[in-house]
């Protein structure tokens, strides 16, 4: 049904979100509420989507901790997800690469 290897990595991080999450669990679990300010253009339905689908994929891994109030969700990656970190990191090195790219084209510009 995919065309190419591509379109089925792009179905495990594609869209504007997955990937951006993902490279925020590179340096260990985060509660929902600290991807929130990470991100904070997201809303909450999008995290609340993105999350449960990497996690339908096992990419990441959900944990409830219910020992004492308030409950706490923690999300991290899963041995299966951290398969994907040289991709995330090439692929947050070649946005560096673009950014630079850009601003030497403005000033140029200028």
């Amino acid at each position: 049904p995919y065309p190419c290897c591509t379109s089925v990595t792009m179905r495990f991080i594609g869209g504007k979100w997955k990937a951006v999450i993902l490279i925020h669990l590179v340096d260990g679990a985060k509660r929902y509420n600290e991807l929130r300010k990470l991100i904070p253009t997201i809303t909450e339905r999008t995290l609340s989507l993105q999350l449960k689908q990497l996690e339908e994929d096992n990419i990441i891994d959900r944990k409830v901790f219910t020992e004492k109030p308030p409950l706490m969700v923690e999300y991290a990656l899963t041995d299966f997800g951290k398969t994907l970190l040289p991709v995330l990191k090439e692929i947050a090195n070649w946005g560096n690469v673009a950014v630079d790219r850009s601003k030497k084209i403005r000033k140029k510009a200028s």
